[in-house]
């Protein structure tokens, strides 16, 4: 057998990370979690603690799935995934309740419908259950990094609008060591309530995707640009 026969495919590290932050991002591109997403992002404080929790989840399920893919028979593998799905989030769900309490009572229901975040079930089918353990992780953090950060970006944006602070309450939530992330950044602001509802939710995150696609064209339209040449060229 050949050495070429014999070596495992190059891992592409990069083409992971930016699938995951932001081509095959669990919003921007999959349009998945959209509820919790509106519901939860009033302040991005709650947006961040949903979105490491969800991280946590990705994370810990890519790794197991990608660690038992070998023992897992066709038959029974997505019952398997969600079951395994289901006690990561039981896990952090009892976390949070114990240390994080006053986070929990805010975020409630929407930490056990984790479990039904199709972008996780997604991820464990079609990527940890066919790649190793490394990739596997790796995919699961880079996938809750970018529903994260919609998170975060979708929770300020309404706070700031709606409030005039930004991570409101986050030393109250997730500890005296994250105090400096509490700002006002408009002092004696009345607040636009409309940002904060459900509505506004829907709004902000109206412009948001408006903005993904509009900087995906003009990224489009600047590799024909620098490619029309090298065509002509050649």
């Amino acid at each position: 057998m050949s050495k070429t026969e014999t070596e495992t495919p190059k891992t592409d590290w990069g083409r992971i990370a930016k699938d995951g932050t932001w081509d095959n991002n669990v919003v921007f591109a999959q349009s998945l979690a959209l509820c919790p997403l509106l519901a939860v992002t009033g302040t991005a404080t709650n947006g961040l603690g949903l979105g490491l929790a969800s991280t946590f989840v990705l994370v810990m399920s890519g790794l197991m799935v990608s660690l038992l893919r070998g023992i897992i028979t066709p038959e029974v593998r997505i019952p398997v995934f969600v079951l395994i799905i289901a006690t990561l989030v039981t896990l952090v769900d009892l976390g949070m309740n114990a240390w994080m309490h006053d986070l929990h009572k805010v975020l409630g229901l929407f930490i056990p419908l984790i479990v039904t975040n199709c972008a996780i079930l997604g991820r464990a089918e079609s990527f940890a259950s066919r790649n190793g353990v490394m990739a596997s992780g790796f995919d699961g953090l880079m996938m809750g990094a970018g529903f994260t950060m919609v998170l975060v970006g979708l929770g300020a944006v309404r706070e700031i609008i709606g409030s005039g602070t930004l991570f409101a309450d986050a030393s109250m939530l997730l500890g005296e060591g994250v105090h400096f992330l509490e700002l006002t950044l408009i002092p004696d602001y009345r607040g636009f309530l409309l940002m904060i509802l459900p509505p506004g939710g829907f709004i902000a995150l109206g412009f948001l995707l408006a903005g993904k696609r509009l900087l995906d064209a003009r990224q489009s339209t600047r590799m024909r640009l620098r490619a029309a040449p090298a065509a002509a060229e050649g």
